[in-house]
């Protein structure tokens, strides 16, 4: 049932699965917000629609950049919840930061006629195989653009467009949860917050892909059941991406921005290296004016960057700038480390 404004209707779930589920996973990072966009997602649910629901996320380290996923399940009042395993087999998906697709499979799990939102200013055409996906409906919205216009976060532009594919939630209910959420301990955010989510649930586009024939859906495989047996599993249980080897890339850890860096204003004073937290920045030792040897700044790593700005903040001068990122921007102004690999036989 919906209450609102002491209006009664019924509500029907458009798909659930086996167990009278209508299931939802979001894809994200730390620091856009996705933990929080589903408590209000499951709330809007069981306050606004009266069915019954559940929120919960799974996530390692608690710090900006890493990997975070958000599981909801709505089912109705006849139907208890006691599932709170991950979401495997989503029919809705919310990928917060387009980059992720690099590193995960944000679309595992998905059925031939599951919907996958993605934070990004390309067109459904362009995400299609980028996202792994075979069949399905892609739903785009630039979130990242529109919280940076409202002066909000991504997950409010992500809701609006969530709440655009699930027609049986009412997106009157969810500003209610916005303004009670956030009033008293943000009053000043909630207007803008209100915006970000109209806007996201007016600016998303969708484009449904059918299943081609004779093409099948990839089998699904259960996630607790583990890939790697005596067999198949790396020699002597070599963790083949540590958080420390070179080869890791933070790229899916930014969030909408990036620094700029101009050479001919740069001092370099080092003030950018000192406040660095993943060493992004390049130096070499060159010859002054004078002849002796100084560290020279060549540009930035952007493999290691996650644009946190904190080198714009200390710069001194105009060398640094924080800017939105532009695709490729990154690519074609990074500046390589130089690494002195020593292999050992």
């Amino acid at each position: 049932m919906r209450t609102l404004k002491g209006v009664m209707s019924v509500v029907q779930l458009p798909k659930v699965n086996d167990l009278g589920f209508f299931e939802i996973r979001l894809e994200s990072i730390g620091g856009l917000g996705a933990n929080l966009a589903g408590k209000m997602l499951a709330e809007a649910g069981v306050v606004g629609a009266g069915m019954n629901g559940v929120s919960f996320s799974s996530y390692g380290s608690e710090k900006k950049g890493s990997p975070v996923k958000a599981h909801i399940r709505f089912c109705d009042l006849n139907t208890p919840i006691r599932d709170t395993s991950p979401v495997e087999r989503p029919h809705v998906v919310g990928v917060f930061h387009e980059a992720l697709a690099k590193t995960i499979n944000v679309t595992s799990g998905i059925y031939e006629h599951s919907t996958v939102l993605v934070n990004s200013a390309k067109s459904p055409e362009e995400l299609k195989s980028s996202m792994k996906m075979m069949a399905g409906t892609i739903a785009v919205v630039d979130a990242t653009s529109i919280a940076l216009d409202e002066k909000n976060r991504v997950n409010m532009a992500m809701l609006g467009a969530l709440f655009r594919m699930c027609d049986f939630l009412d997106p009157e209910i969810m500003k209610d949860v916005i303004e009670k959420s956030l009033g008293k301990k943000y009053p000043q955010a909630v207007h803008s917050a209100i915006m970000t989510f109209e806007r996201g649930y007016s600016e998303v586009k969708f484009m449904h892909f059918p299943l081609a024939q004779g093409v099948e859906m990839p089998q699904f495989v259960r996630s607790d059941i583990s890939a790697l047996g005596y067999e198949t599993q790396t020699i002597g249980g070599t963790i083949i991406s540590a958080g420390s080897t070179f080869l890791k890339n933070l790229s899916i850890s930014r969030s909408g921005h990036l620094p700029h860096f101009k050479a001919e204003d740069c001092i370099h004073c080092a003030q950018c290296d000192t406040v660095c937290p993943d060493l992004c920045f390049v130096w070499d030792e060159l010859p002054d004016k004078k002849g002796r040897p100084q560290m020279f700044l060549q540009g930035i790593d952007y493999q290691y960057c996650k644009g946190c700005l904190k080198c714009v903040e200390a710069c001194p001068t105009t060398a640094l700038s924080g800017e939105r990122e532009e695709e490729g921007y990154a690519e074609s102004h990074s500046v390589r480390q130089h690494l002195d690999l020593v292999t050992q036989v």
